[in-house]
């Protein structure tokens, strides 16, 4: 008698059990929430037409367009000082305004990463203004922004800003735009140096 009710107790609660999966594998399907071991979003699908990349600062979101309209759109980490506009070199915040990618770096510290164009002409001439660069650092930067080549990365204003992998779960850079590094390796295959980035709050 014992023995019966022993295996009746498991029965019970391997059918218990059993119930608890099925209802919650139902639940993940209706909630777009369910995803098979190994299974990926559906790539990007590429080449991308005009592609642009729109990183919003307080949402932690970098939104990816091809034509004008949105493909996708990845979490990021951002600097240690995450709200303030870059001002200086040391500052620790990522800066905002229009840039652009001036170089693609394979052998990057931080898996794969993209050169945004920090700083750009408002940059210069705010650094101008406040005594932080001279006229002949302005110029450079200037020029270099009207070429679409890379600025001067070693001025007051600071630089080596980059969108690159390690992660994107904190705000942990010293400026820069954080991604995990199967969504930076996504990234960096779809677009081009010259591609525009526009940085908001």
């Amino acid at each position: 008698m014992k023995t019966r009710s022993i295996v009746l107790v498991r029965r019970i609660l391997v059918i218990s059990v059993v119930l608890a999966c099925v209802a919650g594998t139902m639940y993940r399907q209706k909630t777009g929430m369910a995803r098979q071991p190994g299974q990926r979003r559906e790539a990007l699908k590429l080449p991308l037409v005009d592609p642009r990349i729109v990183v919003l600062k307080s949402k932690r979101q970098l939104k990816l367009y091809s034509d004008g309209s949105l493909v996708h759109t990845y979490k990021v980490g951002l600097g240690l000082n995450p709200v303030d506009d870059k001002k200086r070199q040391g500052d620790r915040a990522t800066p905002e305004g229009e840039f652009y990618i001036f170089t693609k770096n394979n052998k990057s510290a931080y898996y794969l990463s993209l050169g945004i164009s920090y700083p750009n002409v408002e940059d210069a001439e705010r650094g101008l203004r406040d005594g932080l660069i001279s006229r002949e650092p302005h110029d450079a930067i200037v020029k270099a922004i009207k070429r679409r080549t890379a600025p001067p990365q070693n001025t007051e204003l600071g630089g080596d800003i980059y969108i690159h992998g390690n992660g994107a779960s904190s705000d942990w850079t010293w400026g820069c735009v954080a991604l995990e590094n199967e969504n930076i390796r996504e990234l960096y295959d779809a677009v081009r140096v010259g591609t525009p980035v526009t940085i908001r709050p």
